[in-house]
Parts: structure tokens; C-alpha cells; sequence
């Protein structure tokens, strides 16, 4: 490789990661909106890449997004017309709702919609639209259930595994308490008793 050009690129990736160092999860909606995404607040996103076209997407608000989710907008499969047309290609936006959970090594395929409080779990692939309040899983991703049911589960097993003293301060969630080293440290203690008496916990599962 030419060694300006290798030069170049080596100063292009550090100035990239500078500037994403600047960001967390709960402020690097700021980078992506200059990429040209759109995306609402109170969000939560561990990726540092919204994919090659971050126009194309639009994340609502309270979403939360987990690591290595990938938006895929880029269609590659447009490859096989290369000797017919050569310069084909084909695209598609992305639209995350409001207060949506996607989980960790998820792929959101071109032309999708996840409608709002929706659950997708670790490891699928979204090739359909989500309808709203559904809890989706699987290759590719199945709707499994509704989010209601989830919700009870959540909270009964919340009331057994939620550790007693734990402090979260007006307006915090867990993860943006002050709190959090001490939280994580009853929670660890609580949960270690609990499940070391598997008979007294509660496991909520999304697909049951």
C-alpha cells in the first residue's frame, strides 16, 4: 500500500475513535444524529456504528439497543447484477419505535419496522416487520408472544429478586444511579442466596 495512503487511513481511524471516546451509550445518539439519523431521547445504544447509510435509520425514544446489533440498509445481494448493471445497488430504511429493547448480535435487514414497545431477542435476524408490544426471536425473528405477559412476569420475579436496600435517587434508572457500585453489590449478594435455593426464585422467560 501506498504509505500516504496508509498514513491517511491510520490518522482517520484515530480520529474516529477519538471522537467516539468523547461519547457513552446514553449520549452517542449526538454523533449518530450528525451522521444524519434520526433519534429520539432517553435512548440507549452500546454500538458505535448505525452501518453504512445512518440517514436511513430512525431509533424513537427510550429505545434501548444492546451490543453488536447490526443495520444492515445495504442490500449486498444487489452484487449478483454486477455484469448486467454495474454499478447496482439497493437500499432501505430502518424505524425502531419508542421504548423498544433490542437485544445483543441482532441484524436488522433493509425496509424493517419494529413497532413500538417491542422486544427482539439476542441473536435474531429481522427480515419482517415487528408489530407493536411483541416479543420477536429466532432466524429469522418470529413474534412469540406479547409484551403484557412479559411484564408480569417481570414484576413478580422482581419482587423476589429485588435486593433489599438498594437506593436509586429520583429521575435515575439502575444503570444511571449514583448508587450503582453499592446496587450491584447487594444485587450480587441477594441473587447468589436466591439461587443458591433454586425452589424460592422465579425465572421470567420471554417465550413462556
Amino acid at each position: 500500500m501506498n504509505p500516504f495512503i496508509f498514513a491517511r487511513k491510520k490518522w482517520r481511524e484515530f480520529r474516529n475513535s477519538y471522537a467516539l471516546n468523547q461519547y457513552d451509550r446514553f449520549t452517542i445518539a449526538e454523533h449518530f444524529r450528525k451522521q444524519g439519523a434520526q433519534i429520539g431521547e432517553g435512548c440507549s445504544i452500546i454500538p458505535t456504528s448505525l452501518g453504512t447509510e445512518p440517514y436511513l435509520i430512525k431509533i424513537g425514544n427510550r429505545v434501548s439497543i444492546a451490543a453488536n446489533v447490526g443495520f444492515m440498509t445495504h442490500d449486498g445481494g444487489a452484487w449478483i447484477l454486477r455484469d448486467e448493471i454495474q454499478d447496482a445497488q439497493m437500499f432501505g430504511p430502518i424505524v425502531i419505535e419508542d421504548d423498544c429493547v433490542i437485544g445483543a448480535n441482532v441484524a436488522i435487514l433493509p425496509n424493517i419496522t419494529i413497532g413500538r414497545r417491542s422486544i427482539v431477542a439476542t441473536g435474531s435476524v429481522v427480515i419482517s416487520d415487528i408489530p407493536p408490544e411483541s416479543i420477536a426471536v429466532g432466524v429469522p425473528a418470529r413474534v412469540i408472544g406479547s409484551v403484557h405477559k412479559y411484564q408480569e412476569k417481570v414484576r413478580l420475579a422482581w419482587e423476589q429478586q429485588r435486593p433489599p436496600g438498594i437506593e436509586i435517587e429520583p429521575g435515575a434508572t439502575w444503570w444511571t444511579s449514583k448508587n450503582l457500585p453499592r446496587n450491584q453489590q447487594l444485587l450480587k449478594a441477594h441473587l447468589l442466596s436466591l439461587f443458591n435455593n433454586p425452589g424460592q426464585t422465579l425465572q421470567p422467560h420471554a417465550n413462556r
